[in-house]
C-alpha cells in the first residue's frame, strides 16, 4: 500500500486531530468541517471524547484530498462519501462517478497543456526579442 501519509501514521493504532492536522496539513477546524459536512466520517472518540483518527481514516482523507486537488466539487465529494458508507450496493455509483471525475480531468489537463504551450511561444518571442536588441534581462 502506497500512501503519502499513511506510513506515518502506522506505528501508532490511533491518532489525535492535532496530528492528523499536522500530517495533512490541514487545520482541525477543516477536518471538523468536513466530518459536519458528510465527508469524513464522524471520528471515533477516545475515553476523554477526543477524536482518533486510524490508519483507514487517513487513508480516505488522502483519497478526499487527491479528489479535491483534482477539482471534484465539495458537494460531489459528499455525494461520493455517502455511496462509500453505502457499500458494495453503490460500487457501480461510485465508479461512474469517478470516471466521470477523470473525464474532466482530463479534459482539464489538455486545455493546461494548451495554455502552457502559448505561454512558451511567448516566452520564445520574448527571448528572442531581447536577444536580438542586446539587452540584459531586468532583475
Amino acid at each position: 500500500m502506497h500512501s503519502k501519509f499513511y506510513d506515518q501514521t502506522v506505528t501508532k493504532q490511533f491518532i489525535s486531530i492535532g496530528e492528523l492536522a499536522v500530517l495533512t496539513g490541514l487545520s482541525a477546524y477543516t477536518l471538523r468541517f468536513y466530518e459536519k459536512a458528510g465527508v469524513l466520517q464522524a471520528a471515533k472518540r477516545a475515553d476523554n471524547g477526543h477524536r482518533r483518527y486510524d490508519s483507514q481514516d487517513v487513508l480516505w482523507l488522502e483519497f478526499v484530498l487527491r479528489l479535491k486537488q483534482t477539482g471534484m466539487p465539495l458537494a460531489d465529494i459528499r455525494e461520493y462519501a455517502q455511496l462509500r458508507a453505502d457499500g458494495e450496493m453503490s460500487l457501480q455509483q461510485r465508479l461512474t462517478m469517478l470516471e466521470l471525475h477523470r473525464q474532466r480531468l482530463a479534459t482539464t489537463m489538455s486545455e493546461l497543456a494548451a495554455n502552457a504551450s502559448a505561454l512558451d511561444k511567448k516566452i520564445q518571442v520574448y527571448q528572442e526579442m531581447i536577444r536580438k536588441s542586446g539587452k540584459k534581462k531586468k532583475v
